[in-house]
């Protein structure tokens, strides 16, 4: 790269922060809403794991076999072809293949199925001692889920969607690159395509901040949480 080139990721003055800002609130808005979503599917999915786990019946143990095989091709596909894959069912679920809105299913399925796993092994790293002990005092399994599995796995719970939202927020930049809109966009057609290395930079300074920010608020959070 020449002096040229250089000076140029430094002339911030060829940013349009307008159109930085919008598309940062398109960046966090995808993966506040996308977060959610696989909050809830991933704490179900990771339930269902975990309850399926070591059944002697024949029927618990296919529905096990079942799951766990769609999570593993699921968080085993690389993102930005998956999410070429799901053009189909995005068209159909939100009625368009482009946008920031039609990032969310793409995003819920990539990371959704990662999330269950994460969520399989906190609630396996709770003492049984508590869960029996829940048991033998006349909980069913629905009380022992909401009150002694779910509050015991909290850290790890948390720990693991900040993870997971991380992850999501370089998914949005993945599909930012074929018009979900957002930073990964804005850095792609206003930076790369428009030889303006000067908006390439400026995302990317503005996702870093934004994964810094999820960072700080998950282990804030964490903390808070930890009752040991």
């Amino acid at each position: 790269m020449g002096e040229q080139g250089l000076a140029s990721y430094f002339q911030f003055n060829n940013v349009n922060w307008p159109n930085v800002w919008t598309a940062a609130w398109e960046t966090l808005w995808m993966t506040v809403i996308s977060v959610l979503i696989v909050a809830i599917f991933g704490i179900l999915l990771g339930l269902l794991l975990y309850q399926t786990d070591g059944s002697k019946n024949p029927a618990v143990k296919v529905l096990n076999w079942v799951v766990g095989f769609f999570v593993n091709v699921f968080r085993s596909i690389p993102f930005i072809i998956l999410i070429v894959l799901l053009l189909p069912v995005t068209q159909v679920v939100m009625g368009a293949i482009t946008g920031a809105k039609a990032a969310i299913p793409s995003l819920v399925v990539s990371a959704a199925p990662f999330y269950a796993r994460l969520v399989q092994i906190a609630f396996n790293d709770v003492d049984n001692g508590v869960i029996e002990a829940a048991y033998a005092m006349g909980a069913n399994s629905w009380q022992v889920v909401r009150k002694v599995l779910i509050p015991e796995s909290m850290p790890a719970l948390v720990s693991g969607i900040t993870v997971t939202a991380i992850s999501l927020i370089g998914y949005t930049a993945m599909a930012g690159a074929i018009g979900a809109g957002g930073l990964g966009q804005l850095a792609y057609t206003d930076g790369f395509q428009s030889y303006n290395n000067a908006i390439t930079l400026a995302a990317t300074v503005v996702i870093v901040i934004i994964v810094f920010a999820f960072q700080y608020l998950g282990d804030w959070i964490t903390r808070k949480v930890d009752k040991r």
